[in-house]
Order: C-alpha cells, then sequence, then structure tokens
C-alpha cells in the first residue's frame, strides 16, 4: 500500500491552504481555505454569491479539479482550526465530495456560519464534531486523531492519521505556547509518543521559517504586559481609545477585555467578523467578556454604538476591526470621517497585529496611519506576538516526532526553502527525506522508495 501526499493549496503562497492524503484507496482532505489577499479580504470576506470556478480562475481558493485524476474516494474532510485561510473555501469545494466534515466544536460553529451563507451551493455533507485528544475510525486502515495544539484562534489542533503504513502529522498552524488564559499549553507528550511509535511524514507549517532573528515565538503573556503598559495611562485620561486586531484572536481579545474591565471604561466590540467571531466564542463559553462589554455587528447598531462613543470618549474603548487598513473596514472609515467617530488629537490608536507583508496590506496601513496622525492621533503599533512557531521552536518540534520524511507547507517558496535549511542542519536531505511540494504535485511514499509525481 502507498501513501501519497497532495499539494493542492498553500505550497507557494501563504493563503488557500489543502493537502490531500491518500492511503492505499482512501483520500482524507485537510482544509480548504482562501488566499486573503487575492481580493484583499480579509476577516470581512464576503464571497458567497460567487461561484467556485470563477474563484479557482484568481486564485482565491484552491484549485481541487486535480482531484478528478486521483484514484480513490475521499472519506473526509478534517480542518485543523477556523481561520478562513483554512476554512473560508468549504462551502465552494466540500460540496463535491461525499464526506464528512470533522472539526472541533469552535472551528465547527465557524464552519457551520459559513455554511448557512453560501449562495451558490447546496450543501449535505455530514458534521462532525471530534474534540482534542479524541480519536475516530475514518476508514478500516484510517484512524484520525486530534492532538491539542495553541495558535491565535481557540481549539487549533494538529491531525494526526494513523495508518498502516505509518503515521501522518499535519501542522497547520501552530505555536508552542505554554501560558495562554483560554488554552492549556500543547501536548507536548502525545507528540513524543508519536515520534516514539514512528512518524512516516510530517507535513508543517513555514511561515515564519525565513524569520531567522525570531528563534522563537513568545507566548501570549508577552502580548498581554505590552498592552497593559500601553493602555495603563491612556485608560486615566479622558481622550478616545481604539484598539485593532484579528477578530478571531480570542485570546487577545480576553486580555484586553480584563485589561479594560480594571478601568471605569466600558469596552465597545465593533464589526462585523468581531460580532462572528467573538459572539460564537461568548455564545460557547470559551470568550468571558465583561458585563459592561457590548457586540455590535451590523451598520447601524454600529454607527449608533459611535455616536454614543464620540460623544463620551471617556468612558469607552472600541475594539475595532481594519487593522491592516483594508478600506471598507471600521478603522480606516473612521479615519476617513466616515462615521459618527471623530478622530481627536490625543486619541489613542493601537495597532494589536502586525502588517501582513505585501505590499497592498503596506501601503494601505501607511495611509491608515498617516490619516489618524494627520488628526493628532497617538499611534502604538505592533501590541502583538505571533500565532506561528519560530525557527527554534520547529527545531524543537522536528526533534518530537522524527519524522522518517518531512514536507513543509503554509509558506511561499522563500519560507518553504528556509524550512528546509532548518530540517537539513536537523540530518535530513533534500530529494531524499525532505521534499518541497509547489501546487499541484504529489509525494509518493511506497515500497519501491519515494517519487513526486506532477
Amino acid at each position: 500500500m502507498s501513501i501519497e501526499i497532495i499539494a493542492m493549496g498553500g505550497y507557494e503562497e501563504v493563503g488557500k491552504n489543502m493537502t490531500a492524503v491518500k492511503v492505499g484507496e482512501d483520500v482524507i482532505i485537510f482544509d480548504m481555505g482562501i488566499h486573503l489577499d487575492r481580493l484583499h479580504i480579509h476577516e470581512d470576506t464576503n464571497i458567497e454569491k460567487m461561484h467556485s470556478l470563477d474563484l479557482i480562475e484568481r486564485g482565491v481558493i484552491p484549485d481541487d479539479t486535480l482531484m478528478k485524476d486521483v484514484n480513490g474516494k475521499v472519506k473526509a474532510i478534517v480542518f485543523t482550526h477556523g481561520h478562513l485561510d483554512h476554512i473560508g473555501a468549504v462551502a465552494k469545494l466540500a460540496q463535491r465530495y461525499e464526506a464528512p466534515i470533522i472539526a472541533t466544536p469552535y472551528t465547527m460553529a465557524l464552519i457551520e456560519r459559513i455554511i448557512k451563507g453560501e449562495r451558490k451551493f447546496k450543501f449535505n455533507n455530514p458534521l462532525q464534531v471530534l474534540k482534542s485528544g479524541e480519536k475516530c475510525q475514518i476508514s478500516p486502515d484510517v484512524t484520525l486523531e486530534f492532538v491539542h495544539t495553541t495558535h491565535s484562534i481557540p481549539q487549533a489542533v494538529t491531525p494526526v492519521l494513523h495508518t498502516s503504513e505509518g503515521i501522518i502529522v499535519y501542522s497547520n498552524d501552530f505555536k508552542f505556547d505554554n501560558h495562554q488564559k483560554l488554552s492549556p499549553p500543547p501536548d507536548y507528550q502525545r507528540f513524543r509518543e508519536l515520534g516514539e511509535k514512528g512518524v512516516l511524514g510530517f507535513i508543517v507549517d513555514s511561515t515564519r521559517a525565513a524569520e531567522y532573528d525570531q528563534v522563537i515565538t513568545h507566548s501570549e503573556r508577552v502580548a498581554r504586559v505590552v498592552l497593559e503598559d500601553i493602555l495603563d495611562q491612556p485608560l486615566k485620561e479622558e481622550e478616545g481609545i481604539i484598539v485593532t486586531t484579528f477578530a478571531s484572536h480570542i485570546e487577545r481579545i480576553q486580555a484586553i477585555s480584563e485589561i479594560v474591565a480594571k478601568s471605569d471604561r466600558k469596552m465597545l466590540l465593533l464589526g462585523r467578523s468581531m460580532e462572528r467571531y467573538c459572539s460564537l466564542a461568548e455564545t460557547m463559553g470559551i470568550l468571558k467578556l465583561p458585563k459592561n462589554s457590548s457586540i455590535y455587528g451590523s451598520p447601524k447598531s454600529i454607527n449608533r454604538a459611535l455616536t454614543l462613543a464620540d460623544e463620551n470618549r471617556e468612558d469607552y474603548v472600541l475594539l475595532a476591526t481594519g487593522h491592516q487598513g483594508e478600506p471598507d473596514a471600521l478603522l480606516p472609515r473612521i479615519a476617513n470621517e466616515k462615521t459618527s467617530f471623530n478622530v481627536q488629537h490625543g486619541d489613542n490608536i493601537i495597532f494589536s497585529a502586525p502588517v501582513i507583508p505585501n505590499p497592498l496590506n503596506r501601503a494601505n496601513r501607511n495611509l491608515l496611519e498617516r490619516r489618524l496622525k494627520s488628526k493628532g492621533a497617538r499611534i502604538f503599533t505592533n501590541a502583538h506576538v505571533s500565532g506561528h512557531a519560530g525557527r527554534e521552536d520547529h527545531r524543537n518540534f522536528i526533534r518530537m516526532l522524527n519524522p522518517a520524511h518531512i514536507i513543509p507547507s503554509h509558506g511561499d517558496l522563500e519560507m518553504l526553502t528556509a524550512y528546509a535549511e532548518l530540517a537539513e542542519e536537523e540530518g535530513y536531505r533534500m530529494g531524499n527525506n525532505l521534499h518541497i511540494l509547489r501546487n499541484g504535485q504529489a509525494q509518493v511514499f511506497n515500497d519501491e522508495g519515494e517519487e513526486v509525481k506532477n
């Protein structure tokens, strides 16, 4: 029996993640994401009315048409976590396969929202919730296990396939964080146990592999301390405060809400994606907001909240979308005077998110900051820590799993190559047990050796 790893998306870019693993005649698909920057869309994305073929042509979602040439049947579609670059294409692609969707409870709740909003395709796939630490039988030859890990969204997992030919570990995305408020540390013991059993293939996130000066990724505890220091004085003053971060970063939002709760101010969470991610997390008991916090997602409710905050700015902290400078998101609209909230001299704007590195984002973010500064606002940038592992975190993971083969993913060619260099430092060799794939290629492991298929 052979095992084939099919690179469908995310192997020459950061985004639209999708990988298929073929075990004999059984196929398991991991993730179905969108490329957030191809339409300059972020957490407020809206592609419900677009056809999948149009989105494939634009490079927004993975090209899964190559599955027609795969001689096997899809037995399951498995999701690692709830970010759009991993679940955003589920309603466009999953309906083509008679296979269950498997995800953790929070990820599944986000998937259900995407499915509910779909306008082009009917969706009949069964939905199966699997918690971290649990296993389920996919087929007689394949068992799926969810191993707990940490990331910048709740209930992220590392899926593991147990097969008669060996163990396949799919790790997109992760960080090693031992100090989150909403999540326990990663299950290091289980990863070591898998390494002792024998991992055949390791498919792994390479997003930060090329950041040679960032050897480890700091814990969310660091971000909490930075935010506490930044907000300490402004919370005592009468000027306005706007914090912007990823709406899906529930851990960060929990930290911000607890900092604000120590003051006399109320927190208003504003934006469609804030409502989407935070309302679900609060309903499920993951996010615990103070009683005087409120979430507003519709344009009318946001405008009413902004009017109130503008008239009483010393009483509120606004948590808003738009940290990348996306023109239609809330913070850029505030900066462009398209809302009822007017930025005044001395107001404080805290960016608890980095600039996602592409030319359009850099230009939009630069323009946003310049407009805010022109109004006299104080700008605090990069009160943030990454949700992706650093180089030495990756080295630790390799040593835990000791995989026979490594396939870096979730990165452009520079990132994939940087990860390959790290793996070579650990004794792996390109073309032997270290494999760089491009979208549309496959790596086959069989009794006769390995081969790459186009």
